[in-house]
């Protein structure tokens, strides 16, 4: 192995048997002709790649594609089925929640434990002990049994001791993901660090702002195929389309994610081969690489909002609710900065008095990223007759940074002196903001803020 490859995985593959019940274990063992009694699961399928000393390596894909595998057979939890797995390097590892400790013992136990497992003497482990304590801020939980921990609790002990023991290789699973907020921040602070260390780090993330903010290079796996590896914008983008895609159309994707992965390896030998030029050569090779990075379509068909519920019509019917370009284009696939409008049509089956329109932008998760209702501006509608259709629209500057969306939609009504709903739709659309790798984000929102820092000289008072 080079002394600049930290990781290399060659024909990696991991095979999983099932059996129905405890006694086609047995009968599997005493078997002749090669009769089975299991089926076969594929978790990993000829798996090639290498990860360099000081990068940072994002591994993004649908469930059950393979991606918790794999950082199992890296951090030596599970043998493969067949090929190869080389870690140049002390590795410590981060998995799911309730790997590696023993719920029995204290937290403080099982960090000497683990730390003792990963090569640290005793003596290595003491010096550390009370920074490990600190970082994870449990209280006198340290001297508790780990099985009386919340899964908070759980994570920031393990993430402690994972980032304290001086690693060369850390490898992070969704875990982090448990962990509340002011937590997550103090961890992603530590991680920064560890990088600007040199430290290399190999992390599965379903964010995909904190692949493009901590990721050189990313890895797609889908069914346990290494599918696509190149730069975290590209990869994130076809993750992103094959994760809405209908299964008819899966086969017509992943070959169009084949010629994106030869276009990257081309791309990936255009820029050796630029170093390597004269300049003239090599802006040209950079010209060539630059193609494909313009952005997926405006539109994407298999973007569809899985969640959709509308409410019983009372009077009223939302129709169509779509984005648009101003000019009238529809889309689902944005762009940070530029202009786009929310409309939908309502169509009144009853009069209707003092009419309100209503949109909300939310997060995947639910949280309401803000709206607007045309009350702001004054625009009840004091009278709407049955039989009138309605076209409503919202016009929006895109501030969301990269990431999946969604919107709602309603119309409103006084009836007897209090507001009612005539209709609403929950998940009405489904929308993708295209990431940008120079734009890491801090949340969803981009608030246009514009840094400024100004210099002075401190006047230091000498007594006497």
């Amino acid at each position: 192995m080079s002394s600049d490859t930290a990781i290399r995985v060659s024909g990696l593959s991991k095979r999983h048997q099932l059996y129905n019940q405890p006694l086609d274990r047995l009968r599997q063992r005493f078997a002749r002709d090669g009769a089975r009694h299991y089926k076969e699961v594929v978790a990993l399928d000829g798996l090639d790649f290498e990860v360099r000393r000081g990068e940072t390596v994002g591994v993004v894909g649908r469930n059950g594609s393979g991606k918790s595998t794999l950082l199992q057979i890296l951090s030596g939890t599970l043998r493969p089925t067949a090929g190869r797995a080389e870690i140049h390097g002390r590795v410590s590892a981060l998995l799911e929640l309730g790997a590696g400790f023993n719920g029995d013992f204290t937290g403080r136990e099982n960090v000497y434990m683990n730390a003792a497992i990963i090569g640290l003497t005793r003596e290595e482990i003491d010096a550390r002990i009370e920074r490990i304590i600190a970082f994870a801020d449990i209280g006198d939980f340290i001297d508790q049994p780990v099985r009386v921990y919340s899964s908070g609790m759980y994570i920031r002990l393990a993430f402690s001791l994972a980032i304290s023991v001086d690693p060369d290789i850390l490898i992070v699973d969704e875990a982090l993901a448990v962990g509340d907020e002011a937590f997550q921040a103090k961890c992603f602070a530590r991680i920064k660090e560890f990088q600007k260390q040199g430290g290399t780090l190999l992390f599965v993330s379903h964010d995909a702002g904190a692949v493009l903010q901590f990721c050189n290079r990313a890895l797609l796996l889908d069914s346990g195929r290494l599918i696509l590896s190149g730069k975290p914008k590209t990869v994130i983008t076809q993750y992103q389309r094959l994760l809405y895609a209908p299964m008819e159309q899966r086969d017509a994707m992943l070959q169009e994610i084949a010629e994106i992965q030869a276009m990257e390896d081309a791309s990936a030998e255009g820029t050796a081969a630029a170093q390597r030029a004269e300049p003239a050569s090599a802006e040209r090779a950079v010209t060539v690489a630059a193609a494909p990075a313009e952005g997926a379509a405006l539109y994407d068909p298999n973007l569809v909002s899985k969640g959709r519920l509308e409410y019983p019509p009372n009077g009223a019917r939302i129709l169509d609710p779509r984005i648009e370009t101003p000019e009238g284009e529809r889309v689902n696939v944005l762009r940070r900065g530029r202009e786009y409008v929310f409309r939908y049509a309502v169509a009144f089956d009853a009069d209707a008095d003092q009419v309100l329109w209503l949109m909300v932008f939310r997060t995947l998760q639910g949280y309401a990223l803000g709206g607007q209702g045309s009350h702001r501006l004054s625009r009840y509608e004091p009278h709407v007759p049955a039989g009138t259709v309605a076209e409503v629209s919202f016009r929006f500057t895109c501030r969301l940074f990269g990431g999946t969306y969604l919107t709602n939609c309603g119309v409103t009504a006084s009836h007897y002196g209090e507001r009612q709903y005539l209709h609403r739709v929950i998940d009405a659309v489904m929308f993708r903001v295209e990431v940008e790798p120079d734009m890491p984000s801090g949340g969803h929102v981009d608030f246009g803020l514009e840094p400024a820092v100004t210099f002075r000289r401190a006047e230091v008072a000498r007594a006497g």
